[in-house]
């Protein structure tokens, strides 16, 4: 049972004051009228526990798990080792789908693919979302790489395989191994929104594909031995998450992927992490109460506390 509660306030119309009509006779003066009645006290607050019987259904992105471990822990009252059972996310596209066929109360996720968006429309599925906190699109190579920085434009001409060498871009002799992400994983939605823009990735040899970040996070680091390799990531996972270890981030146009630079929108690759849930979910239902604990100012200060970049400037 937890003991965090949130209060949901009811709203009442006050009572109305009773007017007392005297008459006049005979001319007289009327009688003084009594003083209406004060309006009745509003009812106190209920208050709205959470349980494990009552928790909605979660699902989202690998990157905001740690999020939903943080949010089940505080508004249960359970230890993060405790609540782990109830955040089994299976990743950005798998939780939309989740969540289209009902299997989700509520999703803490990045943005969803073209082919999710045409599920929802085909089968006239209509959500509510709202941003909670900003994200970043980054690119990570070896530490021992020596450049720093890129363009925009440089990093598509990487994966559409017109620059193939560390040398056209200051850095050594040396052949570039570009690695993608699986097709579903929402950071290869975000790398052909943001960054291909219409430009078809080149085919990714074998063993070019990484089906998780932390996959990806690896074989960039230690492929053949050599800081050849190149991936991509967000900022959460790559940096707040410590996966990054070994690796380094590129700054975009001169800029490095900061929480300041995120926050006051100079880093030029940004993206929204997303709360969602059925559109029409009720007042009082738990996924709505959640949903709106996740956009309010205690929520958001357990958004920063966790290492994300909140919507509000809140203290952590």
């Amino acid at each position: 049972m937890s003991i965090f509660k949130l209060v949901r306030p009811f709203s009442f119309a006050c009572l109305l004051a009773l007017l007392f009509l005297t008459a006049c006779t005979g001319g007289g003066p009327a009688p003084e009228q009594p003083p209406a009645p004060a309006p009745a006290e509003p009812a106190p607050p209920e208050a709205f526990t959470f349980t494990r019987e009552n928790f909605p259904r979660l699902d989202g992105s690998t990157s905001t798990a740690p999020l939903a471990e943080a949010v089940c822990s505080v508004l249960l009252g359970e230890s993060r080792e405790d609540v782990r059972d109830l955040v089994q996310f299976s990743k950005t596209t798998n939780a939309y789908y989740n969540l289209l066929e009902g299997g989700a109360d509520l999703l803490i996720v990045g943005e969803p693919n073209q082919e999710v968006l045409a599920q929802k429309e085909s089968s006239g599925f209509e959500w509510e979302q709202s941003p909670f906190a900003t994200d970043a699109f980054v690119f990570v190579v070896n530490e021992d790489n020596p450049v720093d920085s890129i363009t925009v434009e440089e990093a598509r001409d990487i994966y559409t395989g017109k620059i193939t060498n560390w040398k056209e871009l200051g850095g050594e002799d040396r052949e570039i191994i570009p690695f993608q992400r699986n097709k579903e994983a929402g950071s290869q939605s975000l790398m052909e929104k943001l960054v291909m823009k219409g430009e078809p990735m080149m085919e990714a040899p074998t063993g070019y594909v990484a089906a998780t970040m932390g996959q990806l996070m690896e074989v960039v680091k230690n492929y053949d031995g050599s800081p050849g390799a190149i991936g991509y990531s967000v900022y959460y996972y790559a940096e707040e998450m410590k996966m990054a270890q070994g690796l380094k981030l590129l700054a975009l146009e001169g800029v490095e992927p900061t929480p300041e630079t995120i926050r006051q929108e100079q880093y030029p690759l940004l993206n929204p992490k997303y709360v969602v849930l059925p559109a029409g979910a009720g007042e009082d239902e738990p996924n709505r109460i959640l949903y709106d604990w996740l956009l309010s100012e205690e929520g958001q200060r357990l958004v920063a506390h966790e290492g994300y970049v909140s919507i509000l400037e809140v203290q952590p």
